[in-house]
C-alpha cells in the first residue's frame, strides 16, 4: 500500500505544484570560542530565512519545541552549566499555544561551555533539535548533527566550522551568498543584528503596555487600602507646614512623589538584575519549585488581605526612616517617602509581591516597567494634594469600605494563585479545566455574596444595608460566574483562556451537541472498516470528531462509507495547526461538514513514537531509514506533495486520488468551508 501511495505522487505533482517546495529555512554553523585551559565554548549559530522564526531555548511547558542540543555520551568532557542564549528572543503571545513564547528571527546564537578531561584533539558530537514557524505555517521539529573538534594543550585551539542544512532536506542547491532582504525586511534584519551584538530584544510591545497599565491600576487600587488612604492628608499636611513658602512646599512635595516612584522602580531593577541568567525565565515559568513557592506566596497574600494576619516590616526599619524625616529639607522629603512606603507595606506588600512574581518570568524590562507604573500611580495623589491642598476637603472619610477593598483583592489574588498550580500538573490529569473553573466559580460566587453582605471577615464593619455600588459589583461578580459556568460545558471563554488549562478531550462539550447528533459516521459501530484501530489509544481528534491516524484505515472507511478522505498533516507542536482548529474547525458549519461529509485522517509529522523494526523502510526521498510515526508521515508528505509544511489539508477519494488542490493555513472560515464543500461533491 505504501509503495502504491508513493508512486501515486508522480501523477499528482502538477496538481500540487503550488506546494512543490520542501522548506529548509535554517542553516547552522558550528564553531568553538574562548578556549581557556581545559574549557571552551561551543558556538551554535543559525541563519534563518525571512519570514521564518526559530523558537527560543527556554520555553514554557506545553509549548512548541525549544531549540536544544543533544550530546552523544562521552567521558571526555563535562558540560558546564546550561546552554546560553546569546541572541535574546522576542517574546510574543502565541495564539495557538495560548502562551507567551520566545522567537528568534534572521540570526540566532547559542553557546555551551564545556570542560575537557584530556589533552590533544577532543571531539564533541551530537545533534541540535529545533522547530521553525512563520505566521501561516510550521515545519515539524528537525535535528541536525554537529561535530566540534578542540585542540586541548596545543599551541592553539582548533576551530571547526561546518555549514549544514536540515536532516530531511531534499534540495541540492547551495548558496554561498546570503540573499538580500526583500522590501519590508529591514526592520527584522536590524533587530537580528542588535541581538547578535548582545542587545536584548524588546518584549512584545502590547504585552508590556498591558502589564504597565495593570501595574498602574493596582497602584491606584493600593491607595484605597486602610494602610495608605488615611496617610494622604497626614503626609500632605506635613509638607505644607513649616515651609518658608508655598513654592518650596510644592517642590518638596514633588521630591516626595518622585522618591516614591524611584523606590518602587528600584525594586523592579533588583528583580530584573537578579533574573539575568539564561534559564531564569524558563525555570520561573515551568519548574515546579518556584511555581509552588509563588503559589504559597499568593495564598499568604490573600489570607493577609482577608485579615488573618498583618504583613509588617521590622519596626526598626520604619523608625530609622521616620527619624530622618525630622531633619527637613529635600533629604527629609525622601525619607518621608521611604517611611510612607514602609508603613504601607502591610497593604501594598501583597500587591507589589504579586506584580513582581508575575513580572519575574519576563525579560528585564518587565519588572522595571511594572514597578514604575505602580509607583507612578501610588505617588500621583500625594503630589497633587501637596500642590493643591484645598482638594483634601473633597476626600471621603476613612471607614469600613477600605477594608472591603482589601478583601476584594484577597479574592482576586486567591483566584490568580491557581495559575501557578498549572506548572505542577502540566498534563492536567488532576487540575483539569473543569476543576479549575469550579474553583473559580466558588471564589467569585463568594465574592458576590460578600458584596451583598452575606459573608463577613474579621475587620469588616457592620453592613446595615446594601449600597448601590455594592449591588452593582455583586451583579458583575455573579455575571462573571455565569460566564465561567459556560466553560464547564465546552465554551471557549476566549477572554480568559490564557489563564485556563486546555480543554479536556473527555470533557463535556454541549457547544457541538447539534453537530454531533446530526449524522454519525456511517456504520461506525457495526462496520469494522470505520472503526479506528491503529494508534487510536495514542491520539485524539479535537471537538469530539472521529478520525483515523493511519491512511490505509481511512481509505478503507472511505470505501465503506462512500465519503472522501480529508488528510490533515499536523503536529503536536504546531502552533498554526492549533490556530486553525481553534479559529476555523470550531465553526459549527465547518465542524458539521467535517463530521458528516468526510473521513478524517490525522497524520502527525512530529510524533516520535518508534515503530517496530518490521515497519521501518528506507525513504526514496533521502535514502534514510524512517523509524518513527512522524518520520514516515513527513516522508509521505514530501514524496507526494513536495512540501514539509504543516498544517496541510489534502482531499482524496476512496481510491487515493487527490481531489482539487491541497490547502495550507486559511483562517478565512468561508474560504475553508467552500474548499471543503467543493471537495465533498
Amino acid at each position: 500500500m505504501k509503495n502504491r501511495l508513493i508512486l501515486m505522487g508522480v501523477a499528482i505533482m502538477l496538481a500540487t505544484s503550488i506546494f512543490a517546495q520542501v522548506e529548509d529555512p535554517v542553516k547552522w554553523t558550528f564553531s568553538t570560542d574562548n578556549m581557556i585551559g581545559q574549557e571552551a565554548e561551543l558556538v551554535f549559530s543559525a541563519n534563518i530565512d525571512f519570514p521564518w522564526h526559530l523558537y527560543s531555548a527556554n520555553l514554557p511547558a506545553g509549548g512548541p519545541i525549544a531549540t536544544k542540543p543533544w550530546y552523544d555520551e562521552s567521558d571526555a568532557y563535562t558540560l558546564v552549566d546550561g546552554i546560553i542564549e546569546v541572541t535574546k528572543p522576542k517574546i510574543k503571545f502565541d495564539e495557538g499555544f495560548q502562551m507567551e513564547v520566545g522567537t528568534l528571527a534572521r540570526k540566532a546564537e547559542f553557546r555551551q561551555k564545556v570542560k575537557f578531561n584530556g589533552t590533544g584533539i577532543q571531539t564533541v558530537t551530537g545533534e541540535i533539535e529545533f522547530q521553525v514557524c512563520d505566521d501561516a505555517t510550521c515545519l515539524p521539529p528537525k535535528t541536525v548533527p554537529f561535530t566540534f573538534e578542540v585542540n586541548i594543550g596545543g599551541a592553539a585551539a582548533a576551530t571547526t566550522e561546518e555549514s549544514v542544512t536540515t536532516e530531511e532536506s531534499v534540495t541540492t542547491e547551495e548558496s554561498a551568498v546570503e540573499e538580500a532582504p526583500a522590501e519590508g525586511q529591514e526592520s527584522v534584519a536590524g533587530e537580528a543584528d542588535s541581538q547578535v551584538a548582545g542587545v536584548p530584544a524588546m518584549e512584545d510591545e502590547k504585552s508590556l503596555w498591558r502589564f504597565f497599565w495593570l501595574a498602574f491600576g493596582l497602584g491606584l487600587l493600593a491607595l484605597l487600602t486602610p494602610c495608605v488612604f488615611p496617610m494622604i492628608p497626614m503626609t500632605v499636611s506635613f509638607f505644607m507646614q513649616g515651609s518658608e513658602s508655598r513654592a518650596r512646599g510644592i517642590f518638596r512635595g514633588l521630591i516626595f512623589g518622585i522618591s516614591i516612584m524611584a523606590i518602587y522602580t528600584l525594586l523592579g531593577v533588583i528583580v530584573s538584575v537578579s533574573n539575568v541568567g539564561p534559564n531564569a525565565a524558563n525555570a520561573l515559568s515551568t519548574h515546579w519549585i518556584p511555581n509552588l513557592i509563588f503559589f504559597a506566596l499568593f495564598i499568604v497574600f490573600a489570607f493577609s488581605f482577608f485579615g488573618m494576619f498583618e504583613l509588617v516590616l521590622p519596626t526598626s526599619w520604619v523608625n530609622k526612616a521616620d527619624s530622618r524625616t525630622d531633619k527637613g529639607g529635600f533629604g527629609g522629603a525622601f525619607f518621608m517617602a521611604l517611611t510612607t512606603v514602609l508603613v504601607s507595606f502591610s497593604c501594598t506588600g501583597p500587591i507589589v509581591g504579586a506584580l513582581l512574581v508575575e513580572a519575574a518570568g519576563g525579560l528585564a524590562l518587565k519588572p522595571i516597567l511594572g514597578m514604575f507604573g505602580f509607583g507612578l500611580a501610588f505617588a500621583i495623589p500625594f503630589t497633587l494634594f501637596a500642590i493643591f491642598p484645598s482638594w483634601l476637603r473633597g476626600l471621603p472619610k476613612s471607614g469600613g469600605w477600605l477594608n472591603a477593598v482589601k478583601v476584594v483583592l484577597g479574592f482576586v489574588v486567591l483566584a490568580f494563585s491557581m495559575k501557578f498550580l498549572l506548572a505542577l500538573d502540566p498534563t492536567n490529569k488532576i487540575l483539569t479545566r473543569e476543576l479549575y473553573l469550579a474553583i473559580w466559580i466558588v471564589l467569585f460566587s463568594m465574592l458576590g455574596m460578600y458584596f451583598l453582605g452575606k459573608i463577613k471577615f474579621a475587620h469588616d464593619s457592620d453592613l446595615p444595608h446594601v449600597s448601590v455600588p455594592r449591588l452593582l459589583l455583586s451583579v458583575a461578580s455573579f455575571t462573571f460566574v455565569v460566564y465561567l459556568f459556560l466553560g464547564l460545558f465546552g465554551y471557549e471563554l476566549k477572554t480568559i483562556s490564557p489563564l485556563l488549562p486546555p480543554k479536556s478531550p473527555n470533557g463535556l462539550d454541549l457547544t457541538q451537541k447539534a453537530v454531533y447528533s446530526a449524522a454519525p459516521m456511517v456504520a461506525a459501530d457495526n462496520n469494522e472498516e470505520c472503526t479506528p484501530v491503529k494508534y487510536a489509544d495514542m491520539f485524539h481528534m479535537p471537538f469530539g470528531l472521529k478520525g483515523f491516524y493511519d491512511l490505509e484505515e481511512g481509505l478503507a472507511c472511505a470505501k465503506a462509507s462512500g465519503k472522501p478522505v480529508l488528510i490533515d498533516f499536523k503536529g503536536h507542536f504546531c502552533s498554526n495547526c492549533k490556530k486553525m482548529e481553534a479559529a476555523v474547525w470550531s465553526d459549527p458549519e465547518v465542524l458539521s461538514t467535517l463530521r458528516n461529509d468526510y473521513v478524517i485522517v490525522a497524520l502527525y509529522t512530529d510524533d516520535r513514537t518508534k515503530l517496530p523494526e518490521s515497519e521501518w523502510y528506507t525513504s526514496e526521498v533521502d535514502g534514510k531509514v524512517k523509524k518513527s510515526i512522524g518520520q514516515q508521515n513527513i516522508d509521505f508528505e514530501i514524496a507526494n506533495f513536495r512540501t514539509n509544511t504543516i498544517p496541510l489539508y489534502v482531499i482524496m477519494d476512496a481510491d487515493g486520488n487527490v481531489v482539487g488542490e491541497p490547502k495550507g493555513t486559511d483562517l478565512d472560515v468561508q474560504s475553508y468551508l467552500g474548499w471543503l464543500k467543493a471537495g465533498a461533491r
